[in-house]
């Protein structure tokens, strides 16, 4: 099965340009699968590719936009400066170590991976990566895992907006707060883990759902996820879910159902807290 890419939506970035709002996430899947599972992603239609250095697969990205015989303006390909690269001048070299193993000369969007308050060098970092934008070698900068108040100290330093703010978000964790935030600042909300380890797949709303629409729970799931406005990027190495995950613009969700989603909602973070994380293990 391939999708045509024409089917995928785009979402507009704060600051110009736009993202196609379906992606394919690399966040745990092994340097060494990296390729065949990137390749497939853009042979089934995905033309959106979200690494970071912190995965340690960026080469395989690279390598795959080579394997399916794309241009590499083709396909938007995010990556992230993870936590020890923070302060202007590790960041920059951060980026161009991650160009490097991309085999690109830029990335379509460059995010600050976690704020890490505790080093208090997000803002300096911001400043560095609007200077990487200045010099092309990212076209668009945003921020991952950036609770209000963050988002609001770099724009009044700067006056500059994040193109998106990435965030865990699924449906036991809707972030429904900082989503309107989002709103009001004019930033595209990104889900990161948006199938929430597949823990409402057999809750009885999400399956009764994908009963109705003749589509699985990870399909419903995806679906509102693009309903709500989210931007996605669902992670698989399993070819049948790859191309499933990308099968979802030929129905839609119902007012009703996209409301029974509303009550799945469980405060359940399933990863860092974004005040305290630092890396993992301390």
């Amino acid at each position: 099965m391939t999708t045509s890419t024409n089917q995928i939506p785009t979402v507009d970035l704060a600051g110009g340009g736009e993202i196609p709002q379906l992606g394919f996430g690399v966040w745990q899947v092994p340097p060494a699968e990296t390729t065949e599972a990137v390749t497939r992603a853009l042979l089934a239609g995905y033309r959106h590719i979200d690494t970071a250095a912190a995965y340690g697969n960026e080469a395989g990205v690279g390598q795959a936009i080579h394997a399916a015989g794309l241009a590499r303006s083709d396909v938007f390909v995010t990556t992230k400066c993870f936590n020890d690269d923070h302060g202007r001048e590790p960041a920059k070299r951060a980026l161009k170590a991650s160009l490097q193993q991309l085999e690109t000369d830029y990335v379509d969007l460059y995010l600050i991976h976690w704020p890490v308050p505790a080093h208090d060098k997000y803002v300096e970092t911001w400043e560095a990566l609007i200077e990487l934008r200045e010099a092309g070698l990212a076209r668009a900068i945003g921020v991952c895992n950036f609770n209000a108040g963050h988002l609001e100290r770099i724009i009044e330093a700067t006056g500059v907006t994040p193109a998106l703010n990435q965030v865990e978000l699924h449906p036991r964790f809707q972030q429904a707060g900082l989503r309107r935030e989002h709103a009001e600042l004019g930033i595209p909300t990104e889900a990161w883990s948006p199938l929430g380890k597949g823990r409402v797949f057999d809750d009885p709303t999400v399956t009764a759902i994908a009963e109705a629409h003749g589509k699985t729970p990870a399909q419903v799931v995806i679906r509102w996820h693009l309903q709500l406005g989210n931007i996605v990027i669902p992670k698989s190495v399993t070819p049948a879910r790859i191309e499933e995950n990308i099968d979802v613009f030929d129905f839609h969700l119902t007012p009703d159902e996209m409301a029974a989603f509303e009550t799945l909602e469980a405060d359940d973070r399933t990863g860092p807290d974004p005040e305290t994380f630092i890396r993992p293990g301390g």
